[in-house]
């Protein structure tokens, strides 16, 4: 192993933080890095609660109801989207350096940026400045969220080819299962806080970030990269040709970008998420507008928490079946069955049937999720494993697009059915049609999704400098 030199450190042996002393020793089980993936990925998940501070931020000042001074639910919800945003860029401009430096300072630097972000907001609450909840949660905890999402997810493709899929959608699993424990625990938190004086959120703030800080750490500190050219015993990689489309070359992060399956794939992404994420965030809604005077509000919260069960369970089904009938084959059903479940929910919700209905929204659900765990598995597939996790961070910013773009087809449409006299109870209708339109164009992306030209791939030459 070669020595290397950094700031307080020696040349006999490697820093803590680098690459180099994360290697596992000869002996070390693969089955200990996802719970170290699970570590940060169940705080990071904490994302998809943050709702649950909304409310009560809006009554900072008044604390029992909003006062004039206080902040408005619009305003507080650029704070989710700055986020989204930064996890976005952060993924896409750190993927160099995570493939240079390696999982463990990566994920250190996430617990860091997520956990120092909490503090940051905690002070903006105290203080009553927005801008420090935009900088603290918005941009630090956005830059922790995308360090955080990639860095693990990398490393089990490595440790896991023979079950590239089953590895992601562990750890993947864990950021969409993240808001089922964070959303419980912050309202137990402020509920325990809250006082004549104070709504809790800030010092809710100040233990989960310092919570987050701590497990995100641990799994940090627990992290291991296989040895070079290692593999599992008794596995032998598969031949390029196989239908599974799994190749045994390496792209490097710059070069995929010239590639036209980056961007097929780019699409495949987006168009998966732009399907799911609108309907998710309106679930409530729509089911009470939908089954107007038979769904009532405690009703249409189960049915936002049974999506969040199927978008969870999904993301480990759906990438750890991918492993057997290969991830282009696992795309087509995605928008496949999705156009078809989206064709036929206006009829379900115009006949009153509840159960299809809902049916038809958890399997879509359930492949959003699993969208996002199948994907690193098939940039992997394609460009190879030496800089899959610089290359998946590019490819988040199709979450991010898809982010702004699934809430925006979802919420407009509807308004303008409305203000055109169509019926609450119908005026989604035309939003799932062009759900449908959109997944078709995701199969035809799919469709066209070929091996990587040989003249992308690396030579042993080339990849040993870059390394």
């Amino acid at each position: 192993m070669s020595s290397i030199i950094e700031p307080g450190g020696d040349a006999r042996s490697p820093s803590f933080f680098s690459k180099q002393a994360t290697i596992a020793q000869p002996g070390f089980s693969r089955w200990m890095v996802p719970p170290a993936a699970l570590a940060v990925h169940l705080c990071i998940g904490q994302a998809y609660a943050f709702s649950v501070f909304n409310g009560p931020l809006t009554k900072v000042i008044g604390i029992t109801q909003s006062a004039p001074d206080d902040w408005s639910l619009t305003t507080l919800g650029w704070i989710f989207s700055l986020a989204i945003v930064c996890l976005g860029l952060s993924a896409a401009f750190a993927g160099k350096w995570l493939e240079k430096v390696g999982p463990r300072r990566t994920m250190f630097t996430a617990a860091c940026c997520f956990g120092g972000g909490f503090i940051v907001s905690a002070l903006g609450v105290w203080t009553h400045q927005i801008v420090l909840l935009y900088l603290g949660y918005g941009v630090l905890g956005g830059i922790g969220l995308g360090l955080g999402y990639v860095s693990p997810v990398s490393t089990l493709i490595r440790w896991f080819p023979d079950r590239r899929g089953m590895a992601t959608g562990m750890a993947i699993m864990g950021f969409g299962g993240g808001a089922m424990i964070a959303a419980p625990l912050s309202v137990a938190l402020m509920n325990h806080f809250k006082s004549a004086t104070s709504i809790g959120v800030a010092e809710t703030f100040i233990v989960l970030g310092i919570a987050y800080f701590i497990s995100m750490s641990i799994g940090a500190l627990a992290i291991r990269v296989p040895p070079a050219d290692w593999k599992p015993a008794g596995w032998t990689p598969p031949a390029t040709t196989t239908q599974k489309m799994i190749t045994r070359n390496h792209v490097h992060i710059d070069q995929a970008l010239k590639t036209p399956q980056f961007y097929l794939i780019w699409l495949v992404l987006f168009l998966n998420v732009t399907a799911g994420i609108g309907i998710l965030g309106q679930a409530s809604v729509m089911i009470q507008e939908s089954f107007k005077d038979t769904v009532t509000a405690a009703a249409a919260a189960g049915f936002v928490g049974l999506l969040s069960l199927f978008n969870m369970g999904g993301r480990f089904v759906w990438a750890s079946a991918s492993d057997y009938v290969g991830r282009k084959n696992t795309y087509f059903i995605f928008f496949a069955l999705g156009a078809v479940l989206y064709w036929l929910v206006p009829s379900f919700a115009s006949t009153g049937n509840i159960a299809m209905f809902v049916l038809c929204y958890c399997v879509i659900l359930s492949m959003y999720g699993g969208g996002f765990s199948t994907v690193p598995a098939y940039l992997a597939d394609m460009f190879g494993t030496a800089f899959v996790g610089g290359i998946h961070g590019r490819l988040l910013t199709a979450w991010a697009a898809a982010g702004v773009a699934g809430p925006v087809l979802v919420n407009y449409i509807r308004a303008y059915q409305v203000a055109h006299g169509v019926a609450k109870a119908d005026a989604y209708t035309m939003t799932v049609h062009i759900m449908t339109v959109l997944l078709v164009i995701g199969f035809i992306c799919n469709l066209l999704v070929k091996h990587v030209h040989e003249k992308h791939h690396m030579t042993d030459a080339q990849l040993a400098s870059a390394k």
